[in-house]
């Protein structure tokens, strides 16, 4: 899928990946509140190759034997300067981690991809740094309080166009473990 990048970054162009229950959970108490299998590798094969940009607490959710994530540049941005982890490129603002994710090496190519939490995929969006999303549906709905879970921001539908969807014609895919889901790629309208 060919886009151009919106972005101010050197190599290409910037996306954002997650995935979300009906409602819009992205996560609970510091974690993805499901397991489907088919979602992480779409994961995978989406930001292998590329620079990743991250905020600070979806960086320490990480499994530690994952940090750094393999096979990507991974940028963490963080209010705290001083801030440092082996693997993990530091940033204070958006611009900032964006540019360094661009940078080449560490098995980046140039296009970048936002992979969370939910401020950061807020701030991306807000200030219009995002070409492309790749959002997972997962059919369930996490239950507990919305105050204290980590919800997706809206996508305007005025301003995002869905472009593909997994499986094709908008149905579910049901993985290996039983969990219905499905992808959906959105340009920038």
């Amino acid at each position: 899928m060919s886009t151009s990048s919106t972005a101010s970054t050197p190599g290409g162009r910037v996306g954002a990946v997650w995935a979300q229950d009906r409602s819009g959970v992205i996560g609970a108490d510091g974690d993805v509140p499901w397991d489907v299998p088919e979602d992480l590798k779409h994961f995978s094969r989406t930001t292998r190759g590329h620079g990743v940009v991250m905020g600070r607490a979806t960086w320490d959710s990480l499994p530690e034997r994952w940090r750094p994530l393999p096979g990507r540049r991974c940028v963490v941005l963080t209010r705290d300067p001083s801030w440092s982890a082996p693997g993990a490129v530091t940033a204070t603002t958006l611009a900032e981690a964006l540019e360094a994710a661009a940078q080449p090496g560490e098995g980046a190519d140039g296009e970048v991809w936002v992979i969370g939490g939910a401020q950061v995929y807020a701030l991306a969006l807000a200030e219009g740094a995002l070409d492309v999303l790749a959002i997972t549906e997962v059919d369930l709905d996490v239950e507990g309080d919305r105050a204290e879970q980590a919800l997706a921001p809206e996508v305007d539908p005025a301003a995002w166009t869905a472009v593909r969807r997994d499986p094709d014609g908008g149905g579910w895919a049901t993985a290996e473990n039983g969990t219905r889901y499905r992808i959906t790629w959105y340009e920038r309208s």
